[in-house]
This record gives structure tokens, sequence and C-alpha cells, in this order.
């Protein structure tokens, strides 16, 4: 009882060290009191619970929610072969955003990640990792959330978060998998569940744990929901996404539930068929009204399309089911920012503050809203706290950039100049730093020196146009026309909208042509 109390309040380090001591106990030291014919009907039973209850413990110690881990790494993204269509329909792919019919903002409004899509309000872990086009740009730019290494393979990243089991026990794993008759776990539905987590979440054995679920779902003769959903899991990590998605449909059949929903949509959205994932939300929204979950799928799969309207639309509807959800307000604070309204966005980020959100974005993102709303009084007092949150030397690079930018909007470029310097110094990849930087030299007359500094922004960001298009207009004016010509190429390429970028290719062409 001690040890479940732990386990409710948890405790999960004490639940397991508890449970190990009932379990290393000779049967004579457990209850000596019962009668013989009992005694070890009794103590098996005990046992079984113990076992249980710290196969539990050990993995809600390393527990990672599958519904919202989702990181694609190099392996998942250039070698992909379940493309639907190389070549998407107009708004019908996430690898193609800009092609939505959505009306969103252009990349000369609102900043863009490597993969097209514009930068959102909230971190997600589907987010932080691009779509690159070739080996070569996947292995430079997609980057962990704290190390310089990029993100690998899904399998070997749930290794990572799994090698805490490694610490749980010193004597050896709790469980040797290698020996374990998986038929006859099967047969006993309490034991088989807790095992086949422990098996998924802390072992990390994918295989084991599928053989496991097909044993326990024939068992219950394929009439248990949960254990398709467990098979569709397994199936999923191991890249069968087609059979993943038959495994999530017949559960749904059998059973409603909104995490088989969620599951079977990561399956689509994998797949890259977004507006089959959008009807499976709709769906499920007739069947679950107001389920914020949902709701918030939907938003979010209109934002990677570029549709930020419908998007705003949908995270308002978030917020009239749960009005402390703190995606839904970054996200419309973010929109309301990049739409020329940071009036409004200051509001919804002093919501964020008053409901206990206290770091480093949210002061960086409160102190752009107050210089761009002219309320100045606020604005290095943000930044300042903004400096004393940050954690690492990423947070801390992107706040000394936007005072960068207030320093360029009060005419203090010798100030601008300094931030921007210190950004590099934090985070020596700052693309857009550098870009800056070679526009505060280009003023100063140093050519050279611009150049270098904008060849550097291309080559770590080619994803963003501002450094391409400056680079072609500095060649352009020093008599490098072939250089001119294939950066422009490149900003149209990035920013096919833009009219300046045209119109130099227009006018190089001219020249060529009078060649």
């Amino acid at each position: 009882f001690q040890a479940w109390s732990y386990f409710r309040r948890r405790k999960f380090r004490q639940c397991a060290d508890l449970c190990s001591q009932l379990l290393e106990r000779p049967p004579g030291e457990q209850i000596i009191y019962l009668v013989t014919r009992r005694y070890f009907t009794f103590y098996f039973i005990f046992i079984q619970a113990a076992w249980s209850l710290k196969t539990r413990a050990l993995t809600e110690m390393v527990y990672v929610d599958e519904i919202d881990m989702d990181q694609e790494g190099i392996a998942e993204v250039v070698l992909d072969e379940n493309a639907i269509a190389q070549v998407a329909r107009p708004g019908t792919s996430l690898k193609l955003p800009g092609t939505s019919q959505g009306g969103g903002p252009s990349p000369a409004v609102r900043p863009v990640t490597q993969s097209g899509r514009p930068i959102t309000g909230f971190v997600r872990p589907s987010t932080q990792s691009g779509r690159p086009s070739t080996m070569e740009q996947a292995i430079k730019t997609p980057r962990t959330a704290l190390t310089a290494r990029p993100i690998t393979s899904a399998s070997g990243r749930y290794v990572r978060l799994g090698t805490a089991s490694m610490l749980t026990n010193p004597d050896g794993p709790f469980i040797n998998l290698s020996r374990l008759n998986l038929a006859k776990y099967a047969q006993k539905p309490k034991l088989a569940k807790a095992l086949f987590e422990y098996i998924f979440h802390h072992e990390n054995d994918v295989k084991n744990a599928l053989d496991l679920a097909a044993l326990a779902t024939e068992h219950a003769q394929f009439k248990d929901w949960w254990w398709k959903v467990q098979i569709g899991k397994c199936y999923y990590r191991l890249g069968l996404y087609r059979e993943a998605e038959k495994q999530f449909k017949s559960a749904l059949k059998q059973q409603d539930m909104v995490d088989t929903i969620l599951y079977l949509a990561k399956v689509y959205l994998r797949l890259d068929q977004p507006v089959t994932a959008l009807n499976l939300f709709k769906q499920g929204l007739d069947r679950f009204p107001g389920e914020v979950t949902l709701i918030c799928g939907i938003a979010r799969i209109y934002e990677e399309m570029n549709n930020i309207s419908s998007s705003a639309e949908y995270y308002k509807d978030v917020l009239k089911q749960d009005n402390t959800h703190v995606e839904a307000i970054a996200c419309i604070g973010s929109n309301h920012f990049y739409s020329d309204q940071p009036e409004i966005a200051l509001r919804f980020y002093r919501r964020l503050l008053q409901m206990g959100v206290y770091n480093c974005q949210l002061f960086n993102n409160l102190g752009l809203c107050c210089f761009y709303a002219q309320q100045y009084d606020m604005t290095l007092s943000s930044f300042e706290r903004a400096l004393f949150l940050a954690e690492n030397e990423e947070e801390t690079a992107d706040v000394w950039y936007n005072l960068g930018h207030v320093a360029v909007g009060i005419g203090d470029l010798n100030l601008a100049y300094q931030c921007f310097k210190l950004t590099l110094v934090n985070n020596n990849d700052y693309a857009e730093a550098y870009n800056n930087l070679a526009v505060l030299e280009m003023r100063k007359g140093h050519v050279e020196q611009a150049r270098a500094l904008l060849q550097t922004a291309s080559s770590l960001a080619p994803h963003l146009y501002e450094p391409h298009f400056n680079f072609a207009i500095l060649s352009e004016k020093v008599g490098d026309l072939q250089r001119s010509y294939t950066a422009a190429q490149k900003s149209e390429e990035a920013f096919p909208g833009h009219v300046d970028t045209q119109q130099l290719i227009k006018q190089l062409k001219q020249h060529f042509a009078m060649l």
C-alpha cells in the first residue's frame, strides 16, 4: 500500500525501490500467519501485484506521449518512400505549403522556416525539423533543441529518450526480455498491458512489444480495441504506416476514442495527406463536439499549410472551449503581430503572463510588441528580463537579434551593429544576423565584408530570400552580373512573388541580351 501511495503521488523512484525490496524478500518473511493451503496462492498474487506495480513505475519514469512526440529525422525525411504523389495538387500537401490557396502572409511580412512554412507562435515537436530537399541540407540544418547534432531517425531518438532505463537498475535489467514466454503473459490481460507498456516505452523493443500485442489480440479474439491501438503504434514506429492505418481504423470501429483519432491523423500527416487528416478531425468533432485536441489539430494543419486565416479561426474556437490553452493564445498573438496589430498581440501575451507563463520567449515577444506598439517605456525592461531568463545561448541570441532590430528602428546603427555581433557570439549559425550585419557593412562602404557575410547567410539559410537578393544587388553594383543573376534566381525560388527580384532579373536579362 505504501508503494501504491508513492505511485499515485508520482514518486516513481521510491515506488520502484519499495517494490524491489518486496520482490527480493524470501517467501517466508512475507506472510507467515496464513494457513498453508492458502499461502502459495496469496503469495503468488502478491508477487504479481508488486511486479506489475514496479513495471508501471519504471514505465512512467521514461514515458513519452506518442501523440505529441513526432519528430522527423534525416532518415524519415530524405529517404521517405511513402509519398502518394510527387507533384501534389495545390493546397493538398505539407511539403509544398506555399501552394495553399488560403492567402497566407508572404515571407516579406512573416518569416518562414526551412520547409517554407510560416513561423508559428508555439514550438511543437513536429515544427522543430524541416523538410530539407538535399542530404547536405538535412545534415547541416535540422538540429535538436540544444545540441549541434542533426536529428537522427525516430527509433534512434526514442532510444536516447529511454536512456534513463539504464540508470533504473544498476544490477541489470528488471525483466530479461529474451527469456520471456510472451504467449503465457498474453493470456493474462492485466499483466500483459503493463508488460507491453514497459517493453514499448522503457526498453524501446518495438519488435517484442508487437509480438506481445499480436498474441494478446489473438487471445482476446480480436475484440479488444486497446490492443489494436498498440499494434498500430508499433507499426507506426517501424514505418509501416498503411498497416498502422488499418489497425487504428479497426480500433475506431470497435470503440470511438479521441486518442485513436489523433493517432490515425498522425499517420495521414506522415503520408502527406493533410486533407484526409482534416476530414478525420471534422468527423471526430461530430462525435465529440467541442473536443479541444481535435480543434487544435485542425488549426495546426491549416497553419502548416499556410492557411493562416482558417488556422486563426480554429484557434479562437479552441479558446471558446478552453480559455487557458497556451498554444492557441500564443498562435493567435503571433498572427496578430505579423498582421501589423501589435497592440492586440500584446493583450494575448499579457494573458499568458497572467496565467503564470514566465520564460525568455514570452518576454522577448512582449518587448517586440511594446516597441511596435510605441510603448517604449516597457520595451527595454522586457528585453532585460528576457536576457535574465534565457536558459541557453540560442535564446540569448534571439534576444540580442531583436534588440538589434529595435536599435535599427530608433536609428542607432552602432548599437545595432554591436547587438548583431553579440547575436553571432551566442549563436554562430544565425543567418538573419549575418544578413543584417552585411547591410550595415554596406552602409559603411565595406563591400567585400558585406559580400562575405551575405554568402555565409545564404549557405546557412537557403530558404531565406533576403541574403540571396542582397547579394544579387551587391554583385550587380560591382559589375559581377553572372553571380548577381544566379543569386537573383535563388531569391525568386525562395520567394516567387518578390517584385524587386523580378525587376532585377529583368534588368540582368536585358544586359545579357545587349552583350
